[in-house]
């Protein structure tokens, strides 16, 4: 056992990874990454298929981020934004803006996507106070959307599993359906989405004056990158404004060119009045995330004599270090076409996803936009056959882990709502990495094949 592994094991408290998992003596260690490739302590490569965790947007191992960070830290380590500022944050909150759409000018900095939606749901609140509304507390999102895991942000989150160890949550929140296997109907709009009539119907129950915000991803993670429908996001737009509620885009994957576009509201004609984003602001180099605010809302609150201030703030909101990074990766992104790149390959991505379902008989369907997929298993597509739970286990904790160890491939099963395996690269991947990536996600569902149907 390498001293790594060990000293993990003994030391080290794991995120999201069951403990038969922690323990095993394979447990891989990462040591180094370059492009979408990382090596663990063999030197053995692996294709990173998720980007890391979604975020690696600019790929592993670039020179020209880490020496921004080390200029940085030679001229300015640390200042905050409490009642000062400073050239990097000011630059990274400007470099921002200017990508959002519409009048989203005003940017709070945090230090991860939970904090985020932690923040925006504050905002959405002290704002309404702020307005002489204090009524409006209550917070909506859509069934199985993940949102984060500190307490508000987790209260928001609407996957049971996650929320059970630490409830009572925060109040006042409330889940409408999301968007599975809906289409607009024949001569319909999407008004005639059965989604958005229950969010209707949600909102009149609840009463519209009690209502702060409405949390949506443009694309949904959880229950497997769900594209929404023709016209859904202009219509959930015209649902807030009638009820005059603020509508919240969790952009925490979306943006920075996930989707193809530097915000995902902007693939889908919104202007959303908060943005919450982190990952791809950084590509994972340093941590940051953030909220973008419509800055007539940021200037009432500012301006308000009940409030004149936002009541809320972090020790590392902003941090020097990481607002470099965000900035010499974002103008990376831009120099270097990655969101071009992203656009162009889409099709192909798509292609070959088509290319595997007819393939093999346990992949029902794809989903998806982008550089974003996630994969759907079924027990056989041909008869409509659903996995079992047990199946649907086997293959998340096992088989499909051990295929990708095999074939030398990091990516995610998952296993909300369905059981899925995620594709999410780094956006600088080509044709030839993309290829790659098939080559393996075609070997994983061969064993899954070979599981469900020996």
């Amino acid at each position: 056992m390498s001293d790594t592994r060990a000293l993990a094991q003994r030391h080290l408290f794991p995120h999201f990874t069951r403990g038969q998992a922690w323990k095993d003596q394979g447990l891989p260690i990462i040591e180094r990454g370059e492009g979408c490739y990382l090596y663990d302590d063999t030197g053995r490569r692996f294709l990173d298929g998720l980007a890391g965790l979604f975020c690696v947007n600019i790929g592993h191992g670039r020179s020209d981020i880490p020496a921004a960070a080390a200029k940085q830290m030679e001229k300015l380590a640390y200042w905050t934004n409490w009642s000062a500022a400073h050239p990097m944050a000011a630059d990274a909150a400007a470099t921002i803006a200017r990508r959002a759409p519409g009048d989203l000018d005003t940017v709070f900095f945090v230090n991860s996507g939970s904090e985020a939606v932690e923040s925006a749901v504050k905002f959405a609140r002290q704002y309404w106070r702020s307005q002489g509304q204090p009524e409006r507390t209550k917070i909506l999102s859509r069934d199985m959307a993940y949102h984060g895991t500190t307490l508000g942000a987790l209260a928001v989150t609407a996957i049971p599993k996650y929320k059970e160890p630490f409830g009572p949550l925060m109040p006042g929140v409330r889940h409408f359906p999301n968007t599975l296997g809906e289409h607009v109907p024949e001569g319909g709009t999407a008004a005639d989405l059965p989604s958005l009539q229950a969010l209707v119907d949600i909102i009149e129950e609840e009463g519209p004056q009690t209502i702060a915000a409405i949390f949506a991803e443009p694309v949904q993670n959880s229950r497997g990158a769900l594209v929404p429908p023709e016209g859904y996001w202009p219509e959930l737009r015209a649902i807030a404004d009638r009820y005059g509620i603020l509508l919240v885009a969790d952009e925490v994957i979306c943006a920075y060119g996930r989707l193809g576009e530097w915000f995902g509201s902007a693939k889908y004609d919104v202007v959303p009045d908060l943005i919450t984003f982190a990952k791809g602001s950084t590509s994972g180099y340093a941590p940051l995330g953030g909220v973008l605010i419509r800055q007539p809302l940021a200037a009432a609150l500012l301006e308000s004599p009940s409030a004149g201030m936002f009541t809320h703030g972090a020790t590392w909101g902003g941090h020097p270090v990481s607002t470099a990074v965000a900035l010499t990766n974002l103008g990376a992104l831009a120099e270097e076409q990655v969101l071009e790149n992203v656009r162009a390959n889409e099709p192909y991505f798509q292609q070959e996803l088509d290319r595997l379902v007819d393939a093999h008989p346990t992949l029902g369907e794809w989903r998806g936009t982008g550089y974003f997929y996630a994969l759907e298993l079924t027990g056989d597509s041909g008869s409509g056959r659903e996995l079992t739970a047990e199946e649907g286990g086997a293959l998340v904790r096992e088989v499909m882990p051990k295929a990708m160890r095999d074939v030398g491939l990091i990516t995610r099963p998952d296993d909300r709502g369905a059981t899925m395996l995620m594709l999410s690269p780094p956006l600088i991947a080509d044709r030839e990495v993309l290829d790659d990536l098939f080559r393996c996600v075609d070997a994983v569902l061969t064993a899954t094949d070979d599981y469900i149907r020996p």
